[in-house]
């Protein structure tokens, strides 16, 4: 009797030990946002300039799938003479982990001329799934509800850029390689992005030394090589955004920073 109470003693002592490493989250160290952030851009058509974006994060912390997130949103809408002839309202989001900056949700609802997208992704990071809800163009009412597999600790496009802040970029030596698990469009990604050093750059908000940095796009028809989009990020602990350029068949595409608030550091210039 007591070597059978000892064996299932130590069997469930090893289950829990099992159950617990099976559903702990990574831990990653965040020293470079907060809530409250608010980031507006300008976005250049070549010699137009007719599109704005803005992120922010909201002021408090979200539970989602019983874990504490950031809400964090996207916004992009064109104006003036663009806006006659192409209209955009886009909101694209996602609820980050605090913890482990990994997406538990997100969430996209195009609104570009007569085209109309809306969605929500759920991810169970646990079973590495996905639950894609697709909701109705007009209505915004459940459609239809598709699983789809994804990598471990996979990244949607918000969540990814506020992971790559996260990074030691400082470490980083020109030619250095990143590499991020991604899910878009019902797809899984192995991302690359090219480190290509440091570079001190002039916006609307002052001089910055920056980390500069191009993911690595296949053959395609819409961008001018491999490194056609280029990324600046302010060389302080914030890790903010200040450019993105991209080398597009049609023209040059250039967001640049219009403003800051509620930055997590101080700012280096």
């Amino acid at each position: 009797m007591k070597i059978k109470l000892g064996s299932m003693l130590l069997t469930l002592l090893i289950s829990l030990l099992m159950q617990s490493d099976e559903n702990d989250y990574r831990q990653i160290q965040n020293n470079s946002f907060n809530v409250g952030e608010k980031l507006e851009y300008r976005v250049h058509l070549g010699f137009l300039s007719g599109a704005y974006a803005t992120i922010d994060i909201g002021e408090t912390i979200y539970t989602i799938n019983e874990r504490p997130c950031f809400r964090i949103n996207i916004h992009g809408r064109t104006a003036g003479v663009i806006d006659l002839f192409y209209k955009v309202r886009d909101t694209w989001g996602s609820y980050l982990d605090t913890a482990a900056i990994v997406p538990q949700r997100f969430y996209r609802y195009i609104r570009e001329n007569k085209y109309r997208k809306n969605e929500i992704v759920d991810f169970d990071h646990f079973n590495d799934s996905v639950t894609v809800a697709r909701l109705d163009k007009k209505t915004m009412k459940l459609k239809e509800k598709v699983n789809f597999p994804i990598s471990n600790n996979a990244q949607d496009l918000v969540s990814g850029a506020f992971y790559l802040r996260t990074m030691d970029l400082n470490k980083k030596k020109r030619g250095d390689m990143i590499y991020i698990k991604g899910f878009f469009d019902d797809e899984s990604y192995n991302i690359k992005i090219k480190y290509l050093g440091t570079e001190k750059l002039k916006t609307k908000v002052g001089t910055f030394e920056t980390h500069v940095m191009a993911p690595m796009l296949p053959e395609n028809k819409l961008f001018r090589g491999k490194e056609a989009i280029k990324l600046w990020l302010s060389k302080d602990n914030n890790k903010i955004p200040l450019k993105i350029q991209a080398e597009m068949f049609v023209g040059a595409v250039e967001i640049d920073i219009k403003s800051y608030e509620n930055l997590r550091n101080k700012v280096y210039q």
